[in-house]
């Protein structure tokens, strides 16, 4: 079953809905088209031996089919040592379901409910959650039976996954069978209360299975992101490095964390990019979307770019939290890329609320430790100009009664706003913890000389807090203009140099093929966003590159 070739005959002997396609491996990229064009366009290039994401290709003409063959064929000859690929029909907006099966030696085959993974990145799923908002009671019984028919028919034994694809009226086909622990098994445990991986120990030991599929009684929600190594700022490109902080969120009943990492550990170009996961809990799925989104807004990392943005934002919006979703949902919130507007803060009083605090702490420190100069005069301003966003925000804060409060007056054009805020942070904490105005609070902090970075909900910006002349003397500063790299084409991500598909003295126009990069087990092209004639190559196949790493020149 581990055979995407093989496992979809055996689907279809044993009843189970499958995908309109040829179960047979394709020969060439001109086989590839002929068989695209009998099923007919879009169409799905899949490796047969494949997973992650990885050999995998959509088609929508010869063109794309064409080089979708040849890609899929080398990330699957690089990532499972198997290049044979298959074609099947590309089923639009679908739904990817999965459903979690168990089977011992004595014939006791169950269902553990579904897990809905349909919002993916590059066939890569990015976010999970059990049960399905999509399914009903009538579609998630049959589905269940068919991945138990499935199961049955091959001999299987252990914990495994029927994967299926669910179209917007419910039909469902099979995709493949994943014939051991998944990523996402956290979530299945979470809703069931059961231990998969105990369960399989029990399994392989040769005991008969403890419970019946009535047993099997879901509880609640839950919801896990993958945290990866890659920067969804510029395209989601592979990011390695050293991680030099790394602080995952506190767990307990409602939030576990699932990592392999740790601070000063090192994340490579070889393997996958994931970091970790989260996993949430809650007694609805709203609740659920809440616990992790105050679990992802305490994920500090820091030496590697990730992608913690790019999840708080998912969870944040309204299209999942109305569980409106497909594996189409990404590309259609974010046609042109995630940029930093997707994450803009709604309430940038907070976090001028929060940095005014920190500054007034800073001071009222210095001014403590001036203090014990001969003939030293204490004088602790309490009144700035927070920039924000080059906005001008003019504050007051002054510290409370107790060492933990402070009152901080923000003024705008609509009048002063107060906050009142309560902290017991420290100096050198990474993370505010804390309430304003009674509500808690939590915010990534960075101090740079007079410069504090806050990430919250996923919004990441540099404050600078100053005094009044200071800022009007800001606001004179001439902005530093970005070099012209216009005539060198630079690596955007760091990997392995596959091949070059230009030489000196090629004209190329924009979009054109300049080179291919190969990371964390990925294959990007490389394309061209200028016209030009290419004048020399900067590196050779075969080489290791850093990011932004020159690998042409253009002539002048």
């Amino acid at each position: 079953m581990g055979d995407k070739i093989t496992s979809k005959r055996l689907a279809g002997k044993a009843g189970v809905n499958t995908v309109p396609g040829v179960d047979g491996a394709v020969e060439h990229a001109d086989h590839a088209v002929e068989i695209a064009r009998q099923i007919g366009y879009p169409v799905m290039l899949k490796a047969s031996a494949g997973g992650g994401g990885k050999g995998m290709r959509i088609a929508r003409d010869d063109a794309e089919c064409r080089e979708g063959f040849a890609r899929a064929a080398s990330e699957a000859r690089s990532s499972f040592g198997d290049e044979r690929i298959f074609v099947e029909k590309f089923i639009e907006r679908p739904r990817h379901i999965e459903i979690q099966v168990l089977a011992d030696a004595h014939g006791n085959t169950l269902y553990l409910g579904e897990r809905e993974c349909s919002l993916q990145r590059r066939h890569q799923k990015v976010i999970e959650e059990a049960p399905s908002p999509f399914l009903d009671d009538a579609t998630r019984r049959a589905m269940g039976e068919q991945a138990v028919a499935l199961a049955q028919a091959v001999g299987y034994q252990s914990a495994g996954t029927v994967e299926f694809i669910v179209d917007q009226q419910r039909n469902f086909y099979f995709l493949e069978m994943n014939t051991r622990l998944q990523v996402e098994h956290p979530v299945t445990e979470f809703v069931t209360g059961l231990d998969l991986v105990e369960l399989m120990i029990r399994i392989a030991a040769g005991e008969p299975l403890a419970l019946t599929q009535s047993d099997v009684q879901p509880r609640g929600w839950a919801i896990e992101t993958r945290v990866y190594a890659e920067d969804p700022l510029r395209g989601f490109l592979p990011s390695i490095g050293r991680l030099v902080r790394y602080m995952p969120p506190t767990e307990g009943p409602h939030v576990r964390v699932d990592s392999g990492a740790f601070e000063g550990g090192e994340v490579s170009m070889h393997y996958d990019p994931m970091i970790a996961k989260v996993i949430t809990h809650g007694g609805s799925r709203l609740e659920a979307i809440a616990h992790m989104r105050r679990a992802l807004n305490e994920f500090y990392i820091r030496g590697v770019a990730n992608n913690l943005s790019f999840l708080s934002a998912l969870v944040g919006h309204s299209t999942f939290e109305a569980g409106d979703i497909s594996t189409d949902t990404i590309g259609e919130l974010y046609p042109e890329g995630f940029h930093t507007d997707h994450v803009v803060h709604d309430e940038p009083g907070l976090l001028i609320a929060v940095a005014a605090t920190i500054h007034r702490r800073y001071m009222d420190r210095a001014a403590r430790i001036s203090e014990q100069i001969p003939g030293y005069e204490r004088r602790v301003s309490d009144d700035w100009v927070v920039v924000l966003d080059h906005q001008h925000h003019p504050v007051t804060a002054k510290l409370g009664a107790s060492p933990t409060g402070c009152e901080v007056v923000v003024f705008d054009d609509a009048g002063p706003h107060t906050y009142e805020v309560q902290s017991l942070w420290q100096f050198g904490q990474p993370l505010f913890r804390g309430a304003i105005n009674g509500r808690n609070v939590c915010v990534q902090v960075e101090r740079r000389n007079m410069i504090y970075r806050l990430q919250h909900w996923g919004s990441t910006l540099d404050v600078r807090v100053l005094s009044k002349r200071a800022a009007e003397l800001l606001a004179t500063m001439p902005v530093k203009q970005a070099p012209d790299t216009s005539g060198t084409v630079l690596a955007p991500m760091p990997g392995l140099l596959l091949e070059f598909r230009v030489k000196p003295g090629d004209e190329v126009a924009i979009g054109s093929d300049l080179a291919v990069i190969e990371a964390m087990k990925m294959q990007n092209v490389v394309h061209a966003v200028r016209r030009g004639v290419v004048a020399k190559l900067r590196v050779g196949v075969g080489d290791t590159l850093a990011v932004d790493q020159p690998l042409l020149e253009y002539e002048a």
